[in-house]
């Protein structure tokens, strides 16, 4: 029998959808105003959901506990009230979309929960816009 727990987190982060190897003209072609040469932010939300088989001992598939301290080290402490282009090192060679950002959320937490657990991120740029990754498929 399989469960899935969730945690929700949110961070405010700058960023600019810009690449260096093109022009102005094509970066605002292609990204608009999300190319502001002087950023801007949203207030990102974060659903971060484990799938796995519950510990008969103690009742839980992951401690909703551990799950929020991982996520509070790997995504909201390196992430909130950054400017995720100049202040995020994954960040420094990627363009920080959504789909890029939930990647490396993805990855960051994926490495400290157990190998046999389904890891999903949604993230939430607006109210309306997110983004869902699983692990590559």
């Amino acid at each position: 029998m399989k469960v899935t727990i969730s945690r929700k987190a949110h961070f405010n982060a700058a960023h600019r959808l810009h690449r260096k190897d093109w022009s102005f003209e094509k970066n605002d072609a292609v990204f608009g105003k999300c190319n502001n040469p002087n950023f801007h932010g949203h207030n990102y939300g974060l659903t971060v959901s484990v799938t796995g088989k519950i510990d008969p001992e103690t009742g839980f598939v992951l401690d909703v506990k551990v799950l929020a301290d991982i996520i509070r080290e790997e995504v909201e402490i390196p992430f909130d009230h950054k400017n995720l282009n100049l202040d995020v090192p994954e960040f420094q060679d990627l363009n920080p979309t959504a789909e890029n950002i939930a990647v490396v959320i993805w990855n960051k937490i994926r490495k400290r929960i157990q190998a046999d657990f389904d890891l999903e991120i949604v993230l939430n740029e607006t109210d309306r816009n997110f983004v869902t990754y699983k692990g590559e498929e």
